[in-house]
């Protein structure tokens, strides 16, 4: 091939590349058009809620690759403890007031004062 032939191949080829992307600018902003066009406001409600949704269930995901189950955890042993400290705090009041009773009841002439010292 001669070198005018590859010179008038290559001017051809850049006129093709030229011609494409000017086709491909058009249809951009047709699809840019278009695009803004079908965006009415029930679109773009439904379009927010289904965001919302599927975010919603990533961050559910998220959660449970165990930090979410050793904050469940937590805070089972916490109500866990602080059921047991109430009950503990009750069978004591419930002990002091079995030792009054029995202290009054063992020497009820002594003089002995239940409430503190005379």
């Amino acid at each position: 091939m001669s070198f005018d032939k590859l010179l008038r191949k290559v001017e051809q080829a850049e006129m093709a590349l030229e011609a494409r992307e000017r086709q491909y600018s058009a249809d951009m902003r047709q699809l840019k058009r278009s695009w803004r066009l079908t965006w009415s406001p029930g679109r773009i409600v439904v379009a927010g809620l289904l965001t919302g949704f599927l975010a919603g269930r990533r961050e559910r995901v998220s959660a449970s690759d165990g930090t979410g189950i050793l904050r469940v955890i937590s805070l089972v042993s916490t109500m866990m403890a602080s059921v047991n400290a109430k009950e503990a705090s009750s069978e004591a009041e419930h002990a002091a007031d079995a030792a009054t009773d029995m202290a009054a009841t063992q020497a009820p002439g002594a003089g002995v004062s239940v409430d503190g010292p005379p």
